[in-house]
């Protein structure tokens, strides 16, 4: 009888080692293994589609949006550049001067606008106390109306934006006979009640005179327009105050008839002058001086702020 041979497994210090090492691990393996395929016997090898029906019955608490791409990345940078490189077209804002002047000031309304002047007039001079010379009253009305009448040579006292001098005209009371007239001779004295309005000009600072004039251009305009003009007012302002400095003192004698109780210039070329001249005789030569240096500086800084 032939002996079987047996082999004998042998078993080494390293190999018991080795079983104590990984022993536990292979054993949690194996039970894996089993517990997976029994799940998919079970399941009918559907495993995968209940991980899903698990997951829908999870609600998703962030929902992100999907994005959609339609185009390829290189045309999208392509649109991006083109973007980029164009730049917007800006068309240029056409306004007029009486706009551009009223940009950084709150116009009131015409009928409203007494307030609104007076609260500039303080800036204009250092002579505040002055100011109680000028009507409070329809200001700039009164401002365009006189001033257009005393550019065409009349004299609109109803609407003077002054008040009156509180001394009256006066003559010399000495006087002769020539001819058949009784003739006074001119006080000068009596243009003397015309030297605080012509202080109050002097004292103003001519360029926040213009600046101010710009300002309140549209309710100047406005109220030229109400008298039925359709130019620029400045050109009749101008025009008032080229009339000034043209005017010149006659060299005749400036003595007086009186045939009723109005005074008459006994010289006809005096007595024909308009009544914005005869204003101009009554106030004064010595005043008529410091009124054309003040406009005369006016003037220039009116022409240059127009021509921009």
């Amino acid at each position: 009888m032939e002996k079987s041979q047996v082999t004998k497994n042998i078993s080494t210090p390293e190999d018991s080692a080795r079983e104590k090492k990984y022993g536990p691990l292979i054993m949690f393996v194996a039970i894996f293994i089993v517990v997976v395929i029994a799940i998919w016997q079970f399941s009918g090898g559907k495993a995968e589609t209940s991980i899903k029906e698990i997951n829908e019955q999870v609600p998703n608490t962030i929902n992100y949006p999907k994005t959609k791409v339609e185009a390829p990345e290189e045309e999208i940078i392509k649109d991006v550049e083109t973007i980029i490189d164009v730049e917007p077209e800006i068309k240029p804002i056409v306004q007029t001067k009486a706009i551009v002047e009223q940009t950084s000031t709150v116009l009131p309304s015409l009928d409203e606008s007494d307030p609104w002047v007076q609260e500039k007039l303080p800036e204009l001079t250092w002579r505040n106390e002055l100011l109680a010379l000028i009507i409070s009253e329809d200001m700039v009305r009164r401002f365009v109306v006189f001033t257009d009448n005393f550019s065409q040579g009349l004299l609109a006292y109803e609407h003077s934006p002054f008040t009156r001098p509180k001394t009256k005209f006066s003559v010399d009371e000495q006087r002769f006979v020539e001819g058949e007239k009784d003739v006074w001779q001119w006080d000068n004295n009596t243009s003397k009640r015309f030297d605080l309005y012509v202080d109050l000009l002097r004292s103003v600072d001519s360029s926040t005179l213009v600046k101010y004039y710009f300002e309140a251009k549209p309710l100047i305009d406005q109220a030229y327009s109400e008298l039925g003009y359709e130019e620029d007012f400045t050109d009749t302002l101008q025009d008032a105050i080229t009339q000034v400095l043209d005017f010149e003192f006659p060299k005749s004698s400036m003595a007086l008839t009186r045939n009723s109780v109005m005074y008459k210039y006994q010289d006809p070329a005096i007595e024909g002058l308009n009544d914005s001249d005869k204003l101009l005789l009554r106030i004064g030569k010595e005043n008529l001086l410091i009124i054309k240096s003040v406009l005369l500086e006016v003037n220039e800084k009116l022409t240059k702020k127009s021509a921009q």
